[in-house]
């Protein structure tokens, strides 16, 4: 089995374990679950923000611990401080040392939107992402087939989350049903681990004209995203980068702060 198979088992496991101990009546019992959701797209094209969907992620399967005791009501405030469009919280607890309450943590001191970063294989996990806070969900198409896809959107969007679909690869593109409105493109192959940022540049050209661009992985310096919006991608989803760092927000702030520099100085280099 490959990581990502191993992650996928192990996903299911759990879910059948969390439908038992939190059934579906009682995650809609939560406050969460009446208010309505800020726009992830909408927020990752503002002109007043950055385009970073900065991430908090403590651990991961190829790093192994980044960032394991981050303070994530600290951290989420310093991501939005820095200018950021959006949060990412990875909610994974077996590989990535995330949890729902992280997120939940994140959304009581959070206005802007909030992407459950998880590996979905069932429709609770997207009712639980409502009941949570989470204002969209990551749908992963490596991890499930078209049939799929489609009717985990369908509860998405009649939940009022939005989402964002992952590929890695073109064939995956025939996964994506034609509603969708946002693609993010993994630089990672989840199947190897392994990072390589051409994805992002070989794939710009495959996406659909009409859907917000994500590149997700191995960002890690203004010239990448500089670059990669010249191309046509809104967003650009930063986790390792930031939590290696032993102040993640602080890492995000000086990496926006170059980044509002460096595009300062080409707009005047073009005007001149």
């Amino acid at each position: 089995m490959n990581t990502l198979d191993k992650i996928n088992a192990h996903k299911r496991k759990e879910v059948d374990e969390n439908k038992i101990l939190y059934p579906v009546k009682l995650l809609e019992r939560s406050n969460f679950f009446q208010t309505k959701t800020v726009s992830l797209e909408k927020y990752i094209k503002r002109e007043d923000k950055n385009g970073i969907i900065a991430e908090i992620k403590k651990k991961s399967p190829s790093a192994g611990a980044i960032n394991p005791y981050v303070d994530v009501e600290r951290t989420s405030i310093g991501y939005m401080q820095a200018g950021s469009s959006a949060i990412s919280v990875l909610t994974d607890k077996h590989f990535f040392g995330g949890s729902n309450q992280d997120l939940i943590t994140a959304r009581k001191f959070n206005f802007c939107p909030i992407l459950r970063k998880d590996f979905i294989v069932d429709e609770y996990q997207i009712i639980e992402a409502k009941s949570i806070g989470a204002d969209a969900i990551l749908l992963i198409a490596a991890s499930l087939n078209k049939n799929e896809i489609a009717s985990f959107t369908d509860l998405a969007f009649s939940l009022g989350l939005e989402v964002l679909f992952e590929i890695h690869a073109e064939e995956e593109l025939q996964k994506i049903p034609s509603n969708a409105n946002m693609i993010g493109v993994n630089n990672r192959n989840l199947k190897s681990m392994q990072i390589d940022l051409e994805t992002s540049y070989s794939m710009i050209s495959k996406l659909p004209q009409h859907v917000t661009k994500v590149t997700e992985s191995g960002i890690e310096n203004p010239d990448d995203i500089i670059q990669l919006k010249k191309l046509g991608y809104s967003g650009f989803l930063i986790g390792s980068y930031f939590m290696k760092h032993t102040e993640p927000s602080l890492a995000c702030k000086e990496l926006a702060n170059a980044l509002h520099l460096r595009s300062s100085t080409n707009i005047f280099s073009y005007a001149n």
